[in-house]
């Protein structure tokens, strides 16, 4: 039996020459053409112009990790101007007077928690940014496993799935979504306690002696998995236009309302709303790893200040060019380069997802297209793709089978808009923890491989290393200027 596959990624594409952008090849023609005009009038002012045109092109159109060289060098100088500045090092103090003297580093200063009401006598969580005025809600699921599911089901489950994103093609006010799949190794120590809470101390010392050898016998080390879903609203596009932090907060858990009603038939369970403990505990263990189990337990017995980060802040963290050093770990993150060009299946992210000796958080961050536009969007694109087409046959003689691949797809997805069907922009981002140095180099190997096995070309976040890194926690971090722009 034929293994059942869906829809491919397609990345974003412009009418350009050589990879480049539309205005980037206009600004290439138009130089072109001037430096025609100077020739024609002088031959020697023209010779002056042609070295800086051609360092010019060469910087613009060599590639080098993942970018041109000029974004390469750009990066660098600002990375170093960074260093020089002290914007790479955070320290938090033990003494301080200062009212965010414990706010978390990075793009994720202006993030702060606040808690609301559920409606249903519980409380959940939602990260604020100050500065943005977004806030992110984030909601914990299960997903089922499709290995052992009817192919019916699968389809159903991706057909609901794709729906559900497209209906924020009528939210204006959801900013994106980002769903994060975290795998970490466990000792032993969840299972330990979950046994111990639950053994009556007035039971029969023989029968305690039984549990605690099971415990004992059991596999010293398994893996937790955790899977969320985070929304980002905007406020001041919700219809109402809330006019405080409150009414604001009410609306979200209005709109929360919907969302996990939609979710349920995705092929994953919800569990509930983030609280703020847990969103603290998430956002510490991440900068924290060696003390996962005892922040879990601190978190647990104790009241939250909600209004206060200062238990999910790390003491220090400092960003490399090409990783993340962080209280008791070192991370590496990495960006989607390129998402396979091939129809996929439902288990194409199995590799990369699947639970290893390291800490790892694999992230999908969908950024919705507003449904009115969607046509004329992929109008363009089916332009542009058959503008390559065109321009290969006349230019090459013939048509590669990777642009008549992408004019399929552009053409397919055009019919399908024409059905009813959304559009959304995705990306994915990555990132492993490790507590050990000597093992980041294994890590960085093993990831790097399941997303080779998955068809998937990662690049590292160079120079960006810890914006990378907070885009994989729920805290509606969406760095628009690291986005693969691919279309689904």
């Amino acid at each position: 039996m034929s293994q059942r596959t869906y829809g491919g990624w397609r990345r974003k594409r412009s009418i350009g020459l050589m990879g480049l952008g539309f205005a980037s090849t206009m600004t290439l023609l138009g130089s072109l053409v001037v430096l025609m005009i100077v020739a024609f009038i002088d031959q020697t002012i023209a010779a002056y112009l042609v070295p800086p045109l051609v360092v010019a092109f060469a910087l613009a159109l060599i590639p080098v990790q993942g970018g041109s060289l000029l974004s390469f060098l750009l990066t660098r100088i600002k990375w170093w101007w960074a260093t020089v500045r002290g914007r790479t090092r955070y320290r938090a103090g033990v003494l301080v007077e200062h009212p965010r003297a414990f706010q978390l580093p990075g793009v994720l200063a202006p993030v702060t928690l606040l808690s609301a009401e559920d409606g249903r006598g519980g409380r959940f969580g939602i990260a604020w940014n100050r500065r943005l005025g977004h806030m992110t809600a984030t909601i914990l699921v299960s997903s089922n496993s499709v290995w052992l599911a009817e192919d019916g089901d699968v389809d159903t489950w991706v057909a609901n799935w794709h729906n559900w994103l497209a209906g924020f093609g009528y939210m204006p006010w959801v900013q994106w979504i980002t769903v994060t799949v975290e795998s970490s190794p466990d000792p032993g120590s969840t299972l330990r306690d979950q046994v111990s809470a639950e053994i009556d101390p007035n039971s029969p010392e023989a029968a305690r002696k039984i549990m605690g050898d099971l415990v004992a016998l059991a596999p010293a080390v398994s893996a937790q998995v955790e899977t969320r879903v985070a929304i980002t609203f905007d406020p001041r596009r919700f219809p109402t236009s809330p006019k405080n932090r409150l009414e604001a907060a009410v609306e979200v858990g209005n709109f929360l309302n919907q969302v996990e009603s939609g979710l349920g038939s995705c092929g994953v369970s919800v569990i509930g709303r983030a609280t703020p403990e847990q969103l603290v505990t998430i956002v510490r263990n991440a900068y924290d790893p060696a003390r996962r189990g005892s922040v879990s337990q601190a978190l647990a017995a104790k009241d939250v200040v909600t209004k206060d980060w200062s238990d999910a802040t790390p003491v220090g963290a400092e960003t490399m060019h090409d990783h993340y050093v962080h209280d008791s770990g070192m991370s590496v993150a990495w960006i989607w380069q390129q998402a396979p060009r091939t129809h996929v299946t439902s288990t194409v992210l199995s590799q990369l997802l699947a639970p290893t000796r390291w800490t790892k958080r694999t992230t999908l961050l969908f950024r919705p297209w507003p449904a009115a536009s969607a046509a004329r969007a992929l109008e363009t694109q089916n332009s542009a793709a058959q503008y390559k087409s065109e321009l290969a046959l006349r230019v090459r003689h013939r048509v590669s089978a990777r642009d008549s691949q992408d004019l399929a797809y552009a053409r397919q997805a055009a019919r399908e808009e024409t059905m009813g069907a959304g559009l959304v922009q995705m990306s994915l981002y990555a990132s492993v923890t490790v507590e050990d140095p000597d093992e980041l180099d294994r890590a960085v190997s093993h990831t790097e491989s399941a997303a080779e096995t998955s068809r998937i070309r990662l690049r590292r976040a160079w120079g960006s290393q810890d914006v990378a890194f907070a885009t994989t926690l729920p805290l509606g971090v969406c760095p628009p200027y690291l986005i693969q722009r691919n279309m689904s």
